[in-house]
């Protein structure tokens, strides 16, 4: 029987996806990576077998982590499902604020590799299409509740405006990254509301 592993993998993986969120998968060293986790070479490789899949299991924790955060505002019962989704958006602006690095967003994981490395990385694709398929679920179902207690009024279908909403969350981060700040992701999010409700 081995030697039973001295760390917390849990704790590995939530370390290196904060390097591989703010590096970028390419730009990520071995070395960044242990400097992050606290271990040696050894066990990165020993544990998670290459700096890829040890880059797929941060991906996922992230993703996961963040839609299930989403999830349980977007299921919370107080309040119309638009009061739901204004705080969903009002969640996006508060997080993309407190990831600034010298006034810029460093943006969203998810997003930041779905632009970078997804065309050209199938396990890192099927990782973000998994979380896509998931958010528009949630979405999907909000706006439902949205059709049948009133507050969502607008003509289009329920998929649709769910694939709207997932475009609003996307195209805030990349406005942050950009150098958008507070008041205009803040009009974003509103316009983006009140389009629901026309």
């Amino acid at each position: 029987m081995g030697r039973p592993r001295e760390f917390d993998e849990g704790r590995a993986v939530e370390a290196a996806s904060r390097v591989f969120w703010s590096k970028g998968y390419e730009a990520t060293s071995t070395q960044d990576l242990c400097d992050a986790t606290g271990l040696g070479r050894s066990s990165i490789y020993n544990t998670f077998t290459s700096k890829h899949h040890l880059f797929l299991r941060a991906l996922t924790h992230y993703a996961d982590t963040m839609t299930d955060r989403q999830a349980r505002l977007l299921g919370e019962g107080g309040g119309s499902a638009l009061e739901r989704i204004r705080a969903l958006l009002a969640l996006i602006v508060r997080s993309e604020m407190e990831t600034r690095d010298g006034g810029v967003s460093v943006g969203c994981f998810v997003v930041n590799t779905l632009t970078a490395l997804a065309a050209r990385d199938a396990g890192a694709a099927e990782v973000l299409d998994r979380d896509l398929r998931r958010r528009l679920a949630l979405l999907r179902a909000v706006v439902e509740d949205g059709k049948r207690d009133g507050s969502i009024t607008s003509s289009g279908d329920a998929e649709g405006l769910a694939w709207y909403l997932v475009a609003v969350v996307s195209g805030m981060r990349v406005a942050a990254q950009a150098g958008a700040g507070r008041a205009e992701l803040d009009r974003i999010a509103a316009a983006g509301v009140d389009s629901l409700s026309r």
